[in-house]
């Protein structure tokens, strides 16, 4: 029998000269007893570094082990059949990350962690995540064009949290001496082995069983009839897909402020609208005449202001920017801060009542406060000219109104921000909803950089020169309209993108994307990706970099003439 251990990531931090220190891996292999032999090549396929380096060795006597150790991410761009199949096959699955590296696990969380979990979707598979090093946190600086926090260290609490989205094992390795490598990874790691080996050996004893029986000369048996098979229906993923629409806060196009402004909650007018009569004032899908209501009225203007400024902090969205999210301010701060609780109630069915109050009363710790935000709640889901009791909020009444709320703004025009051309007739829809409950919508309305760059790709592949150009526009104009600290804290490597746009002939994009480096050479310059450039392109970059060399010791010799001469300002 055998062992396959899968291992991704690189252990080391990428600002550390120690380049010649063993991986996690290698170490394990080098200070195991239970290793009695390793394959004397590997050696040489180590120091070569390959996409993946393969390891062979015997564990537990004469068990085969054999490790695939993938330092680059990378392989799930490049390579997604190969990594996909490594994830099927493995009996264990490694994760490692330096924790002095923030870059490169806030790279696995955004871009890779979901790709895993897409991966072991199928299978269940062991899986241990190893935060490696020692932690050198530093003071963070607050300037909006400086990166240096980007240097700051992995937190344990984070990576507990991606061990908590992937079912993990989390281990802390803060050296890779014999304690941690031999007996704290080693032990978990063995264990895994032994369970591995043990399940094997049961599928494996029953396959004997049953081949044993097989041969069997057996007496025969009279066949049933064949029944008429049972057509059985997919169970609805309804309020799961809208549940999910509003953590991912795709196609948003509604922003919840409290009245300082500190925090935003993201969600959607139509989904807010279809429940309740008073999103629906509020949004102006109606007018006060039509709500026969009073109380609802009263409770839309005390609780919510549509405001109009323009000095609200930017909200993330996922996917590219594209109209405004309405800005309401939430007077009541603390129905404010159970806000993200009953948006989660709403879109997910808005019938989970005891789960709500139970939420609501964990966080704000005040029978009277909770009891006031509860109230509000009823105030906001009841039907026009009735009292909403917490008797009616758990009824079917609310689940069916749920379920066919909707309904009301099917084929109208109302909120409605996509429109369908077919044969000559058109149909109003909604972005959200399509993005919600069809992957293919979500895709097409979600299109990505890297998305619109493999776009590009089989473009130029296949000469079709106009849809190259639409994409090679589409992805400037995505990277212009991101805000400095965006551009700072995005793990989107714009060098990977210059080296594709040349190698794909895309002259265009890779010249603008020249100046796009030299522009924002103080954000570039501080991320590790600025290395990779070419000795051309750096020289470039240094040429055309703004603000130019001339200007800051200028500005230096300023600073130094102020200071010399003890100038006051006059105001002052």
């Amino acid at each position: 029998m055998s062992v396959n251990i899968v291992a991704f990531g690189n252990e080391r931090d990428r600002f550390s000269e120690d380049s010649q220190q063993p991986s996690l891996i290698w170490s394990y292999l080098g200070r195991s007893a239970l290793i009695s032999q390793i394959d004397s090549s590997l050696s040489a396929a180590h120091a070569a570094n390959p996409v993946f380096t393969e390891y062979q060795a015997c564990v537990f006597g004469n068990v085969r082990l054999l490790v695939r150790d993938c330092p680059a991410w990378d392989i799930f761009d490049s390579d997604w059949h190969t990594s996909r199949s490594l994830i099927g096959g493995a009996d264990i699955i490694v994760i490692k990350y330096s924790v002095n590296d923030k870059t490169a696990f806030q790279e696995l969380k955004d871009s890779y962690v979901p790709m895993i979990k897409k991966a072991l979707s199928h299978c269940s598979v062991p899986v241990i995540i190893s935060a490696i090093g020692a932690r050198k946190n530093g003071v963070p600086c607050t300037c909006p064009l400086c990166t240096s926090d980007r240097r700051s260290c992995v937190t344990t609490s984070e990576g507990v949290q991606l061990s908590k989205e992937l079912g993990a094992t989390y281990l802390e390795l803060h050296t890779l001496n014999d304690f941690y490598i031999q007996k704290y990874f080693g032990g978990v790691l063995e264990y895994f082995m032994i369970q591995s080996l043990n399940q094997k050996s049961s599928e494996k004893m029953k396959k004997k069983k049953k081949t044993q029986k097989c041969h069997r000369v057996q007496p025969p048996q009279l066949e049933q009839p064949e029944k008429m098979p049972i057509l059985k229906g997919e169970a609805s993923h309804y309020d799961a897909d809208l549940h999910n629409l509003l953590c991912c806060c795709q196609c948003a196009d509604v922003a919840f402020y409290p009245e300082d402004l500190s925090t935003v909650v993201e969600a959607h007018k139509v989904i807010l609208c279809s429940v309740s009569q008073l999103f629906m004032l509020l949004f102006e899908v109606k007018s006060a005449a039509d709500i026969h209501d009073a109380s609802i009225v009263k409770m839309a203007q005390n609780l919510f202001t549509v405001d109009t400024r323009g000095t609200f902090p930017v909200a993330t969205h996922s996917g590219p920017p594209c109209v405004p999210p309405v800005k309401v301010v939430v007077k009541d701060s603390v129905f404010c801060s159970c806000l993200p609780d009953i948006l989660h109630f709403i879109y997910s069915g808005a019938f989970q009542w005891e789960q709500l109050e139970e939420d609501i009363k964990r966080k704000v710790k005040d029978p009277e406060k909770t009891e006031n935000v509860l109230e509000k709640v009823k105030c906001i889901l009841k039907t026009p000219g009735k009292l909403s009791t917490a008797k009616d909020c758990r009824s079917h009444q609310i689940r069916r109104l749920y379920s066919t709320s909707l309904r009301l703004f099917f084929n109208t025009p109302v909120l409605a921000d996509v429109i369908f051309k077919i044969q000559g007739a058109t149909v109003p829809a909604h972005r959200a909803v399509l993005v919600a409950r069809c992957e293919v919508m979500a895709a097409m309305f979600n299109a990505s950089i890297l998305q619109a760059m493999s776009l590009l790709v089989c473009a130029e592949m296949y000469q079709v020169m106009r849809l190259q150009h639409i994409c090679e526009l589409y992805i400037i104009t995505q990277l212009q309209s991101m805000p400095s600290r965006e551009l700072a804290s995005t793990s989107l490597s714009i060098v990977s993108l210059l080296r594709k746009a040349k190698f794909h002939n895309s002259d265009c994009l890779s010249t603008w994307l020249l100046h796009f480096i030299a522009t924002n050479y103080l954000i570039f310059s501080q991320k590790p990706e600025f290395q990779d450039l070419s000795v051309e392109e750096r020289s470039f970059v240094e040429m055309h970099r703004w603000p130019s060399n001339l200007y800051l010791k200028q500005l230096a010799e300023y600073r130094n003439y102020v200071h010399s001469q003890k100038c006051h300002c006059a105001v002052m």
